[in-house]
Formats: structure tokens, sequence, C-alpha cells
């Protein structure tokens, strides 16, 4: 993009985000980031999209929607492997202190209780599911190890976490 066309996305993002000052955050809401992180999501979304406008192929609201999205996708899958890590040292710390024998016994039920859970998942549910949480693989990337569109695994990954709720 030249001068004058990042000048004109650069205006058109900034109404966007004037008009729709909620928009990246519903937006991460619907992409799983915890309502507390939803705001912090939705600041680096947008910061990402200042810093990256030159990269922007079209300032037209259809694609400059487009892109937007991509970058708050991006930004929650981010942060969600980063939650990911913290909860495994959270796991670690707890199982190494043996101060509450109680506590440990009660979380080693649940976490055995979860294993056998995806466990009694059928195949073709619990290897995408697998693949995101564990491998921290993206739609994408699922679909194709296993010949498959990204719709389809992010379908299974969602049927997955639904039959593991009920």
């Amino acid at each position: 993009m030249n001068a004058e066309a990042i000048a004109v996305a650069s205006a058109r993002l900034d109404s966007m985000l004037r008009t729709e000052p909620d928009r990246l955050r519903r937006r991460s809401i619907s992409l799983g980031v915890p309502l507390a992180d939803a705001e912090d999501a939705a600041q680096n979304a947008a910061l990402r999209a200042w810093r990256s406008l030159a990269a922007l192929r079209s300032a037209d609201a259809g694609p400059m929607c487009a892109w937007l999205d991509t970058i708050v996708r991006t930004t929650a899958i981010d942060m969600n492997r980063a939650r990911k890590d913290d909860l495994g040292e959270v796991l670690c710390e707890r199982l190494a202190s043996a101060q509450d024998v109680e506590a440990e016994a009660e979380l080693r039920e649940r976490l055995e209780a979860a294993f056998r859970a995806i466990d009694a998942l059928p195949d073709d549910l619990r290897r995408p599911l697998l693949m995101s949480v564990v491998d921290g693989l993206t739609a994408q990337e699922i679909a194709q190890r296993l010949s498959i569109t990204s719709a389809a695994a992010r379908q299974r990954v969602s049927r997955a976490r639904r039959a593991l709720r009920s």
C-alpha cells in the first residue's frame, strides 16, 4: 500500500473502532476468550491492527472487516495458548506442593475423570480435540492432518468440548 492508501485505511479503521467500540471485544468473546480477558484481547487486536495497517490489501469495508476478524482470531489463539501454559504451571505447582493432601487427591480424581471422559469420546472427535488442546494446532492444521475441511475440524473440536461438558 502506498502512503495515500494507508492514510485512507487508517481513517477507515479509526472510524470503525469509534463507531463500534465493542466490536473487537464481542468477537473475542465469541472466539472463546474469557469475559475477564476480552477487553485485553480487544486492545491487543486493535494494537496489532494499527501496527500492520500497511499489510492491508484494501481499505474497503468488507476486506477490512475480514482482515480485522483475522487479527482478533490470531489474538484469541495466542491468549488461549498462553492461558494453557499458565494452567500447566499451576497444575504442576499444585501437584508439587504436598501441603494439602486432600486437595491433591481431589485434583488427581478430577484429572483422571477428565482423561476417562476424553478417552470415551469417539475417535473422530477425540483426535481433533487433542490436536487442538495438547498440540496447540489451528483448525487449518488439524484439517490438513486429518484430510478434512477447516470448518469440519472446528466443528469436531466444538462437539468434543460440548460432549465433555455434559
